[in-house]
């Protein structure tokens, strides 16, 4: 008696086979990794980042003119301003930041303060949604009155937040998850300086303390596609255009190794400043609101007679850097500037001082080299090379990150020919700060939030950590159908066999079926039990991460199943890129 299949069973066989050839032809000559999807994914992240940077910053610019009914930059407004209206604009907006954050702290009682750095660096990679948008609301406000504060710090913390809610809806697993959210700070510091190698190396060097390629590729696909975006979309240029410069003679770098000592001892003073600003806003007791409103009553008595003081300075460092500005008046700016800085930065204006120090660090390369130029005029022709300089110095003193002060003044810039004294400024910039003082611009909140998580770790220790949940399965006497029907619905290369009861058989690889796919009546015989691979490596769930990758050596396989050694049930599987991010962050540095 024959056994004939029914023409639909049959037509299906066919359909399925087909797709299967597809699918195996796609896998043997794209071959598709889970890097290759990390870097589509980094991608998403910095498209999304430049764009809620974008909106940031026009949102910004709507609230600045609405406070001040014009829509010229801020210390342009502020210049046009009568006195009253320089004193009324930053204390309402200081005044409205700190409503925004006192109503705000009623809805997110629920949600810890977590920013993007600690997200990354102690954290699990999220961040909290709505915390973060109360205080980017609040951030217009500081920022569109004309605080002396930067905007870059909120456009990277949105950026961190769209970043950490794709992760999240993917179920990224905590490293994957802390890189996405790096990728996104990358992002919104590239969107804020169109400079995409700095803002990768902002992360790398700051932040994650490694510039491993498992992460610094992604952040750098992230700002690339960030920086892309923003040139698309607006008309965005070179943040700062200089004069050319030319080192004539080797005996000039001379100067720049004063300077590099001045702003290695300037830049720790600074931000010993800002702290002790920080300090006494908090011992006065005031409400937050009456102390946010302080801050921005400060910086509009300055503003009255300096309004340059208002905003983040790069009007100014524009008119430094192209030597539109006498040594006198800006001696008097410089020194107003960093009291309305401490104004702000110590009522808790929420903003940035990244940059704020390239404004400090112009002004005093500016001020040293017209000092030069007096005494050496050889040594110091065009000033304004001392104030490119001294901002990468000052910068890589304050961040403790040399090299990414290197790379984004050239990509503020595209000045080649300062390379040279800049690269050396910089690090003997960072040499004297750290031995002036041994915490940066970032560190300090950092150790201050992992004393009070002592839980929080780096990485995870054991692969039970690391495992993800709910692997692809099918039982030993799956036929070919939903064998090909499930090898086709997930995008995964190995379908692993267990019984009803959990217990891990084998697995069977994409490539094992093949041979079966020309051969339509030997498929219908196949099962899942006679073309698995009982041999397949696992791991356990108590192996370090070293032992477990050691596994993977020698194996093209992207993930292994995590067996209980006792039980022999399957409880997950292992990522080899979850396992090498959890050892990139495993050896990584602190920050500094």
């Amino acid at each position: 008696m024959s056994t004939t299949v029914p023409a639909t069973t049959t037509e299906l066989l066919q359909r399925l086979q087909r797709l299967l050839r597809w699918r195996l032809w796609i896998r043997e000559k794209i071959q598709l990794t889970e890097w290759q999807v990390t870097l589509l994914w980094a991608a998403l992240a910095g498209f999304l980042g430049a764009m809620a940077s974008m909106i940031f910053s026009v949102l910004a610019e709507g609230v600045h003119e609405f406070m001040t009914g014009r829509t010229s930059g801020v210390v342009e407004s502020m210049r046009q301003l009568p006195w009253w209206g320089c004193l009324l604009v930053p204390t309402l907006g200081g005044a409205a930041a700190g409503l925004v954050l006192l109503y705000g702290s009623r809805l997110t009682r629920s949600e810890s303060s977590t920013d993007y750095m600690e997200a990354i660096v102690i954290g699990n990679g999220r961040v909290p949604v709505r915390a973060s948008l109360v205080k980017t609301t609040a951030a217009l406000f500081s920022i569109g009155s004309g605080g002396s504060i930067g905007r870059e710090g909120p456009m990277v913390q949105l950026s961190s937040v769209v970043a950490s809610l794709v992760g999240r809806w993917r179920n990224f697993t905590g490293p994957q998850l802390r890189l996405l959210v790096a990728c996104g700070a990358s992002a919104g510091i590239a969107s804020a300086y169109n400079a995409p190698i700095a803002g990768s190396f902002f992360v790398a060097e700051i932040i994650l303390g490694s510039i491993a390629m498992e992460s610094l590729g992604p952040l750098a696909v992230s700002a690339v596609v960030a920086t892309l975006t923003i040139r698309v979309l607006t008309a965005a240029q070179v943040l700062y255009k200089v004069p050319p410069f030319q080192l004539n003679s080797p005996w000039e770098m001379g100067p720049y190794v004063l300077l590099g000592l001045l702003a290695g001892g300037l830049a720790p003073v600074f931000l010993r400043s800002l702290k002790q600003s920080e300090e006494f806003f908090i011992s006065l007791r005031l409400p937050l609101v009456a102390r946010l409103a302080l801050g921005g009553l400060l910086v509009g008595v300055i503003a009255i007679n300096v309004p340059e003081v208002c905003g983040n300075g790069y009007t100014v460092v524009v008119d430094i850097l192209n030597g539109r500005l006498l040594w006198t008046v800006l001696l008097g700016i410089f020194a107003c500037k960093w009291l309305a800085t401490m104004s702000s930065f110590g009522s808790g204006a929420p903003g940035g001082v990244f940059t704020p120090s390239l404004f400090m660090g112009a002004s005093l390369g500016y001020l040293f080299g017209i000092g030069v130029h007096r005494i050496w005029p050889a040594a110091a022709v065009d000033p304004g090379a001392f104030a490119l300089v001294g901002m990468g110095a000052f910068l890589s003193a304050a961040s403790r990150a040399p090299v990414m002060a290197v790379i984004m003044l050239f990509e503020m810039t595209l000045s080649y020919d300062i390379i040279l004294p800049l690269m050396l400024c910089n690090v003997i910039a960072y040499y004297t700060a750290k031995g002036v003082a041994g915490e940066s611009l970032y560190s300090a909140s950092l150790r201050r939030k992992a004393a009070a998580e002592p839980a929080a770790t780096l990485a995870a220790a054991r692969v039970s950590d690391l495992m993800r949940a709910d692997p692809s399965t099918i039982p030993p006497d799956a036929h070919f159908a939903e064998i090909a029907s499930k090898f086709l619905s997930v995008r995964v290369n190995n379908l692993y066999v267990c019984e009803a009861d959990g217990k891990f058989l084998g697995a069977v690889s994409l490539h094992d079926i093949k041979p079966y796919l020309g051969q339509l009546d030997l498929a219908e015989l196949v099962i899942a039990r006679d073309i698995m691979r009982e041999d397949f490596p696992r791991i356990g769930p108590d192996q370090s991460l070293s032992e477990a990758l050691g596994r993977f050596l020698g194996l093209t396989a992207e993930r292994l199943p995590v067996v209980g050694p006792d039980t022999g049930r399957l409880m997950g599987s292992l990522a080899k890129g979850d396992l090498l991010l959890a050892l990139v962050e495993k050896r990584r540095k602190p920050a500094a």
